[in-house]
């Protein structure tokens, strides 16, 4: 499975945000965000970049939501189509399906520390989703679906060190968790205000619809 293996706090500065891909770090006062506000953008030439085109401000917005996900360009443009397909807003549906993946919902929950971890721990069979293990990061979550730590792993020291790190992390509201039982229901499929990325999604639409 191809999966990018870099130095992901490069990736946030080249887009110059947070896109909290190191778990409690990015929380702390050494997120490299904090620590490198003069040079943001990583490389040599970082600081001596031209004006930006209009298709560069589309690709930025389109690469901000695929690595605030962690999903590679085919998957995404695959969820752009899917987004294309259903009613409503493109832009929206399209950041409600990456909401929607099973990693990401983990993560949220709280019972990862990011969604890269999530995205391990998920693949190591260690959730549920209502009642029967999933071990495919990509899987689509429905409302009403419970996603549960499965009982091996609550007792683990390392889902333990999990809870206590990000126990406190406020879940959206479009989840209704519960962190003794470290289970998780998704009451609904969020709005486009419940999702707190950073992005103008209409951009990405422009930029697959040249």
């Amino acid at each position: 499975m191809a999966r990018y293996t870099g130095a992901v706090c490069r990736l946030c500065r080249r887009e110059g945000a947070k896109l909290f891909l190191k778990g409690e770090r990015c929380y702390s006062d050494k997120c490299a965000i904090n620590t490198r506000k003069n040079s943001l953008t990583p490389g040599q030439h970082g600081q001596s970049r031209k004006k930006v085109s209009e298709y560069g401000i589309q690709l930025r917005a389109k690469q901000s939501a695929r690595r605030f996900y962690g999903v590679l360009e085919g998957q995404f443009f695959k969820y752009y189509e899917m987004a294309e397909r259903q009613v409503g807003v493109t832009g929206e549906n399209l950041l409600r399906i990456l909401e929607s993946r099973l990693d990401n919902v983990v993560y949220r929950s709280g019972f990862a520390s990011s969604r890269k971890e999530a995205r391990q721990l998920v693949l190591h069979c260690h959730y549920t989703v209502n009642g029967k293990k999933v071990n495919i990061p990509s899987y689509l979550v429905k409302a009403g679906d419970v996603i549960a730590v499965v009982d091996k792993f609550k007792a683990t020291d390392k889902m333990k060190a999990v809870v206590e790190a990000n126990g406190s992390r406020p879940a959206p509201k479009w989840l209704e968790v519960d962190q003794e039982k470290l289970t998780s229901r998704v009451a609904q499929l969020p709005n486009r205000e419940d999702i707190d990325l950073e992005v103008e999604e209409h951009l990405i639409v422009e930029l697959y619809s040249k």
